[in-house]
């Protein structure tokens, strides 16, 4: 097997090793604490109120009486807990008031006060309830490991065919990576993907399709070999930059190996003999845009007919595990359980 040179760049340190990230949406910190700031005014505010129209029933050392700013002072002493004294409830109904109403004002103020550290526990609550229901309705989704150029591309193509981007896990060893893929709204899983209980927090188990796109082929090797070993009837598309590599990407067991060297000089290649074809091409693989690609089983109507005889452009069939071309005297009649592979014009999104 022919290895790439060693990138140092390319390796990076699992410094938060086997880690699912959720995608979040990060409030700023001065907006939490004007949020904060709002919450402890409006408990004031409130208590201000309460004290103020039941002024009566308090006493004011001072001059007996309790005015707006007396009510405002004996506010601020009472939820920050100081209490001086010098203003006290003395009716039945001022002191009912202070424990039905006053007390818990005082005890949320001081909630907002160490809001911090609550929401700190709030928040790993929060996201831990957020993982665990994630597990528990997480099926027949697709894991990519890597999320490089090739990675983000299928993952692209893939989504722009319909998939959710909540059926998508990404798989990668750096932590910058992940934090991409969730603000493009993926599920993220940060560790080192040849090891199995990283694959194992992706729910790999559970997977309908694997997408492979590291950055070295023996890697590529090593995470298949681990996720066929998770998951026996998954589909693995994996990608190579040497072809000599690809056999052993498929004898790993691999559905589908794409060798991106190869593949680019093949396009460079054909766009410098025919330009038009290259573009052709280029527009087959890029997904919802002008022509597209597609495998999608054979209709009842067409049973029994021609590839010819189609409505759409049939490229291939495929009958059980073997890919006749559209000329093969084999692929016709269609049978009902065979699944063709034609060229379709892209859905023009609509305007209202």
């Amino acid at each position: 097997m022919k290895l790439p040179p060693q990138d140092a760049a390319a390796r990076v340190p699992e410094i938060h090793s086997h880690r699912v990230q959720l995608p979040s949406y990060a409030v700023g910190p001065l907006l939490q604490v004007f949020r904060r700031l709002l919450m402890a005014l409006a408990v004031l505010v409130t208590t201000v109120g309460i004290v103020y129209a039941d002024r009566d029933g308090y006493h004011d050392n001072a001059d007996g009486r309790v005015d707006l700013l007396d009510a405002v002072y004996y506010a601020t002493v009472t939820l920050s807990t100081t209490g001086y004294g010098d203003i006290v409830p003395h009716s039945d109904s001022a002191r009912l008031v202070n424990v039905l109403l006053v007390t818990p004002l005082r005890v949320l103020f001081l909630i907002i006060l160490v809001g911090t550290t609550l929401e700190v526990l709030t928040e790993r609550t929060r996201e831990l309830y957020r993982l665990n229901r994630w597990r528990s309705s997480l099926r027949d989704h697709t894991v990519v490991v890597g999320f490089g150029t090739k990675g983000r591309s299928a993952v692209q193509t893939l989504c722009a065919t319909g998939l959710p981007r909540d059926r998508v896990v990404v798989v990668d060893p750096n932590p910058k990576v992940i934090d991409a893929a969730n603000a493009e709204g993926f599920v993220g899983v940060i560790g080192d993907a040849t090891r199995s209980d990283v694959l194992l927090r992706a729910e790999a188990q559970r997977a309908r399709q694997f997408i492979i796109a590291t950055q070295r082929d023996d890697t590529a090797v090593l995470v298949t070999l681990t996720a066929r070993q998770l998951n026996r009837g998954a589909n693995i598309v994996a990608a190579v930059r040497e072809e000599e590599n690809a056999p052993l990407l498929r004898q790993s067991g691999a559905d589908a190996v794409i060798t991106s060297a190869s593949a680019a000089g093949r396009l460079l290649g054909m766009s410098v003999l025919s330009p038009s074809a290259g573009a052709v091409i280029e527009d087959l693989i890029q997904q919802g845009s002008g022509l597209d690609l597609v495998e999608r089983t054979v209709v009842k109507a067409e049973v029994g007919k021609s590839v010819r005889e189609t409505e759409d452009l049939v490229v291939s069939v495929l009958r059980g595990h073997r890919l006749l071309a559209y000329d093969d005297p084999e692929a016709s009649p269609l049978q009902a359980t065979d699944r063709l592979v034609t060229i379709v014009r892209a859905p023009q999104p609509t305007t209202e």
